[in-house]
């Protein structure tokens, strides 16, 4: 590695200085699962040559000047450090456990399933509270669960988004039949031709203006609703709420999964439906089960639950190759390149038709796409940033954040199986350090498969489980009705 004085500081994003300061502070958590045990020397050998190491990012320390400002700057890697090597199994609870106690145990981690993956989910839960990574070395670090045959990276947000962290993974890893060739990320771009004429001509012109008059209206609406949200208006108390201080609270996580066909198979029922409009109808639904569960009829029907999501405001919003990513005027540059966006969610009790929760949250995406609320909280952000510093862009952020029911973030992951250091990878799921919400929701498909993960402050919601089964039922409810429809 190139020594430490060959290279200027280079200063942190306002988004990055978001995310370090001790309110917002974000470190994202991989959890990736082999099918085979993990061999450390194989998994070190391979990391030293990856992509990885070579990133600036990932080689360089953060550092304030006499002036109190951050910046990056370039160190010597030492590997080692950054693996932290756990031997010992785990139990449900996330506590070490002999080799005396392992009988029994459900040990089904290929898969994901069984005591091994609350176990692993257990541990992650309490990394997301209580260990924060340490500033005296690069902001990431590794820790191997060898007895799980599992691996979680554990990475600073300030070094990158989802966007950019998953392009490195891609760039990492390989087919399972030809560890070689990087796998697919994201399915192929239909276009269809555009037909002449002036009949289509004008009917594009009214079209077009058509769209700015409603990019311009959805955006002012939403925007205003972003600052009013951000400052005094908060969601109505329930059972799921968080608030000030949350964040510091014990933690649980549990994992709700879902087919990938079952989602298909359910937006195929309303025209122009998208997966996001599935999802989004399953949170709601999802959310309406459970407190109905914990406190039956005490809520109005269409009382409202807001989320906040991170959108990629790059020009290029689709996964690209790494080299892609670094270079410097790429449109699909690496960093944190994100607005916030709230997502409104509504309680309403059984015995609809439960693809009105579809027909509600595809007119409520449609406006979201049509408008820039993400890219002008994305600027709103930086400009607040520029003039005021970063304690008054987190005070808004973390206030956000405590008036709001929850957070949620989804992420196209790759299409096919894949292999990390040789190893083949049964399950990646992701998701970050606690927040003042009581409940997280991050979601990763995976070869088919998605996965959601739900971290929560356990002494508000106990039973993440069952949470994550009120999800799942949403989903397959909604199969269910969509079956129906489509063979009508």
């Amino acid at each position: 590695m190139t020594s430490q004085g060959a290279f200027s500081d280079e200063p942190l994003s306002p988004a990055g200085r978001l995310f370090i300061d001790p309110k917002t502070d974000v470190v994202i958590h991989c959890i990736a699962i082999s099918k085979n045990p993990i061999d450390l020397d194989v998994a070190k050998t391979a990391l030293k040559s990856s992509v990885l190491v070579q990133h600036p990012r990932f080689c360089s320390l953060l550092v304030r000047d006499e002036n109190g400002f951050e910046h990056w700057r370039r160190t010597e890697l030492d590997i080692d450090r950054h693996f932290i090597v756990i031997n010992n199994r785990l139990n449900k609870p996330g506590n070490f456990v002999g080799e005396h106690e392992t009988q029994g145990f459900d040990d089904d981690e290929g898969d994901g399933d069984g005591d091994g993956e609350a176990a692993v989910n257990q541990y992650v839960a309490d990394l997301s509270v209580s260990s924060p990574l340490s500033m005296d070395k690069p902001l990431w670090e590794l820790h191997l669960l060898k007895a799980h045959k599992c691996v979680v990276f554990r990475i600073h947000h300030a070094l990158g988004d989802g966007f950019s962290l998953m392009s490195m993974l891609m760039a990492g890893s390989g087919k399972v039949d030809v560890p070689a060739v990087v796998p697919a990320a994201v399915p192929p771009v239909k276009t269809e031709g555009i037909k002449s004429g002036k009949r289509r001509e004008w009917f594009w012109l009214l079209s077009l203006l058509w769209g700015v008059f409603k990019m311009v209206r959805y955006t002012l609406v939403f925007v205003l609703e972003f600052a009013v949200r951000s400052l005094f208006v908060c969601d109505m108390k329930t059972v799921i709420s968080g608030g000030n201080g949350v964040e510091l609270w014990p933690r649980k996580l549990a994992t709700a999964k879902f087919l990938l066909e079952d989602m298909e198979e359910v937006k195929m029922a309303i025209p122009n439906t998208t997966i996001n409009d599935v999802m989004l109808a399953m949170v709601s639904s999802g959310l309406s089960r459970y407190l109905e569960h914990r406190t039956p009829n005490a809520l109005h029907e269409g009382l409202r639950l807001t989320g906040v999501a991170m959108v990629n405001v790059r020009a290029n919003p689709r996964l690209q190759e790494l080299s892609e990513v670094m270079e410097k005027n790429s449109k699909a540059r690496w960093g944190n390149k994100f607005g916030a966006i709230l997502i409104p969610v509504f309680h309403h009790k059984g015995g609809n038709n439960p693809l009105q929760y579809l027909k509600r949250a595809k007119v409520m995406n449609d406006k979201k796409k049509h408008s820039m609320e993400a890219y002008f909280t994305y600027k709103i952000r930086d400009l607040v940033m520029t003039l005021l510093g970063p304690k008054y862009v987190c005070l808004l952020y973390y206030k956000l954040l405590c008036n709001t029911t929850f957070t949620i973030s989804n992420f196209v992951g790759p299409l096919e199986h894949i292999t990390l250091a040789g190893h083949p990878i049964s399950n990646i799921k992701f998701n970050t350090s606690s927040l003042p919400q009581a409940i997280s929701m991050h979601v990763l498909s995976y070869a088919g498969r998605v996965e959601m993960q739900l971290l929560v402050a356990k002494d508000i919601i106990p039973d993440p489980e069952f949470l994550a089964k009120c999800f799942q039922d949403a989903l397959l409810e909604m199969k269910t009705a969509a079956i129906a429809t489509n063979k009508a």
